[in-house]
C-alpha cells in the first residue's frame, strides 16, 4: 500500500508533469514509480516524521494543555469566561482554514514548500504569547494574546491539512499506528520533563516577571527546531493531482462527497460530536486550583501527567491501531476521556488529580490520534485533502462553540454543569460511532 487511498474514477486530475510520469505512460506504472519512492525513502521520511513530531509536539503542547494556557490566562484577566473565550477564539480560527488549506494544496504535486509557510506563520503566533507576557501591561497583553490565538488557530488548521496529507503520503497505512505511537510517546516523555521544568523553575519564580511566557518562548524555539526536522523529507510526486480549482468551485462537490460514502459522513458527525467534550478543557485546571490550590510546583505536575499519559498512551493506542483500526482507539479513549472527568468532580487531593490528569490526557491522546488518522483511510487519494478539511472544519467548529459554551455555563451554573454536559456529547459519539460507522480499513473496496 502507499500512504494514501487509490485514486477515485470520477476524480478531476492533471496528467503527469515533467517530474512525475512520462506523458503517455500507463498508468500502473506511474503508480508502481510512486509506491518504489514510497518505499525506498521510507526510513528517511520515518525518521524525519519522528524528529518532527518529538520537537514540534513538545513545544505545541505546552500552548495546548488544558493547564499553562488557562493558568496565564486566569493570571491576567482573573475572568473564567475570558478562560473559555481564549481557547474559542483559537478553535475559530482553526475552523476557517481547513478548506483554504486543502484549495492550496490539491492540485500541487509537492506540498512541503507549502507547510513550511503555514509552519512557520504558526510558530511566530506561539512567539506573541510569550512576548505579549513580557513586554506588555496585562490588558493590552490579553488583547495581543487573543489575537495572536486566532492566528495561531487559522494557520494551525491549515497545517493539519497540509501535515496530514504530506502523512498519508510518505508513511504507508500499516506502518502509521507505531510512528505516531512512538512519536508521540517520545514527545511526551520530553514535553513532560519540560512542563515540570517549566511550572518548578520558570512559573513558581516567575522568571523575568512572568514565568508562563518565558515558558511559550520555549515552546516557540522547539517548535521551530522541529519544523527544520522536515528539510529531510523527500517527497514522491503522485500521477495525478487535481485540477486547479477556486475554492467555491470546489465547496459545490461536498454535498456529493458527503453523499457518496456514507460511513465518512457518519464518521466527521461523530467526530464533532466528541469534540464537544473539550468545552471543559480549559476548566480542568480550575478544578484543581478550587479545590487543592495552584501553585507553580502544582500547574507543573499536573501538565507533566496530562502531557507525559497524552504521549506515551499513544505508543499503545498506534499498536491497537494497526491491529484493529483507529475505529476502536476512538471508542475506547473516548470511554476514558468520559470516565476520567466524573472522577475528576469527586477527587480533593493532589495524588486524586495526578490520576485524573493522567485518565484525562491518556483518553484525550488516543481520541485524537483516532480522530486525525481515520479520515486518511476514507475514499480516493484525490479527495483526500477536501475531506481531511471538512473533517477538521467540522471539528473545529464545535470546537470554537464548546469552550466559549463552557465558560458561559461555568459563570451561570458552575463547572459540573460544564463537565456534565461535555460528557453527554461524548457519550452521543461513542453511540453512533459504534452503530453507523463501519472501520473503513475493512470496508469492501
Amino acid at each position: 500500500m502507499t500512504g494514501g487511498p487509490e485514486p477515485g474514477p470520477a476524480a478531476r486530475v492533471t496528467p503527469p508533469g515533467p517530474t512525475g510520469a512520462a506523458e503517455g505512460s500507463h498508468p500502473a506504472d506511474a503508480e508502481s514509480r510512486y509506491r518504489a519512492h514510497v518505499d525506498r525513502n521510507l526510513p528517511r521520511n520515518y525518521v524525519a516524521h519522528l524528529l518532527h513530531g518529538l520537537l514540534g509536539q513538545t513545544g505545541f503542547r505546552l500552548v495546548n494543555a488544558p493547564t499553562f494556557l488557562p493558568a496565564y490566562v486566569q493570571l491576567l484577566s482573573g475572568s473564567e469566561f475570558m478562560v473559555g473565550l481564549a481557547r474559542s477564539i483559537q478553535y475559530l480560527g482553526m475552523f476557517l482554514s481547513p478548506l483554504l488549506g486543502a484549495s492550496m494544496i490539491e492540485h500541487r504535486r509537492r506540498v512541503l514548500p507549502v507547510g513550511f509557510v503555514v509552519g512557520g506563520l504558526m510558530r511566530l503566533q506561539v512567539l506573541g504569547l510569550a512576548l505579549a507576557g513580557l513586554l506588555l501591561p496585562p490588558e493590552q497583553a490579553m488583547r495581543v494574546i487573543l489575537v495572536a490565538l486566532f492566528l495561531f488557530g487559522f494557520f494551525m488548521g491549515m497545517q493539519g491539512v497540509v501535515f496530514n496529507y504530506l502523512l498519508s503520503k510518505v508513511i504507508p497505512v500499516e506502518r502509521r499506528g507505531r510512528l505516531l505511537g512512538l512519536r508521540n510517546a517520545l514527545a511526551g516523555v520530553t514535553a513532560a520533563g519540560v512542563a515540570y521544568l517549566g511550572g518548578r523553575y520558570l512559573v513558581e519564580p516567575d522568571v523575568w516577571g512572568n514565568g508562563y511566557a518565558v515558558t511559550f518562548l520555549v515552546a516557540f524555539a522547539l517548535t521551530t527546531l522541529g519544523l527544520s526536522m522536515l528539510l529531510l523529507v523527500r517527497e514522491p510526486e503522485p500521477p495525478e493531482v487535481r485540477a486547479p480549482m477556486l475554492l467555491r468551485e470546489r465547496l459545490r462537490d461536498l454535498p456529493q462527497l458527503l453523499r457518496s460514502d456514507r460511513g465518512f459522513t457518519w464518521y466527521f458527525v461523530c467526530r464533532a460530536l466528541a469534540t464537544m467534550g473539550r468545552m471543559a478543557a480549559p476548566f480542568y485546571i480550575l478544578q484543581a486550583g478550587a479545590v487543592i490550590g495552584l501553585s507553580g510546583t502544582t500547574v507543573g505536575l499536573l501538565s507533566t501527567a496530562f502531557v507525559l499519559a497524552n504521549s506515551v498512551a499513544n505508543l499503545g493506542w498506534g499498536m491497537l491501531a494497526d491491529r484493529t483500526g483507529f475505529k476502536r482507539v476512538f471508542v475506547l479513549s473516548l470511554g476514558l476521556w468520559s470516565v476520567s472527568v466524573v472522577a475528576l468532580m469527586t477527587v480533593s487531593t493532589l495524588t486524586g488529580f495526578v490520576l485524573v490528569f493522567l485518565g484525562i490526557g491518556t483518553g484525550m491522546g488516543g481520541f485524537m490520534m483516532a480522530a486525525q488518522n481515520m479520515v486518511l483511510e476514507f475514499g480516493s487519494r484525490s479527495d483526500l485533502p477536501l475531506r481531511i478539511a471538512i473533517a477538521n472544519s467540522a471539528q473545529e467548529l464545535v470546537g470554537a462553540i464548546g469552550p466559549l459554551l463552557g465558560g458561559i455555563l461555568a459563570v451561570s451554573f458552575g463547572r459540573e454543569v460544564v463537565y456534565q454536559v461535555a460528557i453527554g456529547f461524548q457519550l452521543a459519539a461513542i453511540g453512533f460511532v459504534s452503530l453507523l460507522v463501519e472501520e473503513p480499513r475493512h470496508r469492501e473496496e
